[in-house]
């Protein structure tokens, strides 16, 4: 059963932007395979193959931070460990990535880039961790069954 909405919204769009990523990436790939373009003498295949693979490297990335946004919304609980670094880093990744989009494509990229960033974010800061109920006497305490009395100081020592 999934609990949380704003999990699931934030894996479907990370889903989405790994499957978006993977596409331009190739897609530009194929364009210079293509074109037979270089850049400052770099061989063609090479850019072309490594834009490819660096495409697919992404898109492998923004899937596995999904699937811990996914894990969130399945288990209805915060994020930890690897799951929490891995979408710390995809909330770093999206504010640079939205600076670069403002001043190389412009403001609407740019909105894109910080809904999703305020999305990650959000998700990271409304799980909060479980509470737990102090224990007591019948949970075995330490309180020695007082009835929660406050612990006593020992008693001064006596003068033999």
């Amino acid at each position: 059963m999934v609990r949380g909405p704003v999990a699931c919204v934030v894996a479907v769009v990370l889903f989405a932007e790994a499957l978006g990523v993977a596409a331009l990436n190739w897609f530009l790939g194929l364009v210079v395979d293509r074109q037979n373009m270089s850049l400052a003498g770099l061989d063609p295949d090479v850019m072309s193959v490594s834009s490819k693979v660096g495409g697919l490297v992404f898109a492998l990335y923004f899937a596995l931070c999904g699937l811990a946004a996914l894990l969130v919304a399945l288990r209805g609980r915060r994020p930890a460990g690897l799951g929490r670094i891995l979408l710390i880093s995809a909330a770093v990744v999206h504010g640079l990535l939205g600076a670069f989009a403002w001043g190389l494509v412009g403001v609407g990229a740019f909105l894109c880039m910080v809904a999703v960033l305020g999305l990650i974010v959000l998700l990271l800061m409304t799980y909060d961790a479980p509470e737990r109920a102090p224990a007591g006497p019948e949970d075995g305490g330490r309180d020695g069954g007082d009835g929660g009395a406050p612990l006593s100081p020992p008693p001064a020592p006596t003068a033999p």
